[in-house]
């Protein structure tokens, strides 16, 4: 019996399929850096180090947020699986509808985020602007809010229909972000968001 080496791979099982839950699994188990946040982006995973004007800023959004959100409904740098292959989003900040609750695995359904902010970093401004924009449109984000520091504006994303928001509005710092007319239901001010 002749036995002939190839380069073939062979093809994993199912049972062997990679999920969500087994990246997360691996990324515990790495050694990641203190202030570091993790998240994976159609299923590439992202490290970047917590700033401390970009925490100023998700402080300040909290802080806002929290006059129409009770604690219990928002979350910060929290995993949120979004649809899409393997979109794991740990959002700077994120708020609940009324009524939401997180499930049996304690995390939260997109179906329940009625706001989505991020504070953009240079290593990860590409995914902001990009599949993550189009995962939150594609799961009904009513509010995805983008804060840019290095440039000092705001881009506000709302009326997400068939996968990509309607109408997005782009403020300087300093003026206010009219979400009244949104499920979020609030004016946001930006005059003491740090520049970067």
């Amino acid at each position: 019996m002749t036995v002939v080496e190839t380069d073939r791979i062979e093809m994993a099982d199912e049972s062997d399929e990679l999920t969500l839950d087994k990246l997360f699994e691996r990324v515990e188990r790495m050694p990641v850096p203190e202030g570091y946040k993790v998240e994976i982006v159609e299923g590439t995973v992202y490290m970047s180090p917590q700033r401390q004007k970009h925490w100023l800023i998700i402080a300040d959004l909290y802080d806002q947020l929290r006059t129409r959100y009770p604690r219990t409904r928002t979350a910060s740098d929290v995993r949120i699986d979004f649809p899409g292959h393997l979109n794991g989003f740990a959002s700077d900040i994120a708020a609940m509808a009324e009524g939401a609750e997180p499930g049996a695995d304690d995390r939260w359904h997109p179906r329940d985020v009625e706001f989505v902010g991020e504070v953009i970093s240079k290593s990860t401004a590409a995914n902001d602007y990009g599949p993550k924009k189009a995962v939150y449109a594609a799961a009904d984000v009513p509010v995805y809010l983008i804060v840019d520091p290095y440039t000092g504006k705001c881009h506000v994303h709302t009326l997400p229909k068939d996968g990509e928001y309607r109408v997005e509005t782009t403020l300087d710092f300093g003026v206010d972000i009219d979400l009244t007319d949104t499920p979020a239901g609030l004016k946001l001010t930006t005059g003491e968001f740090p520049r970067d």
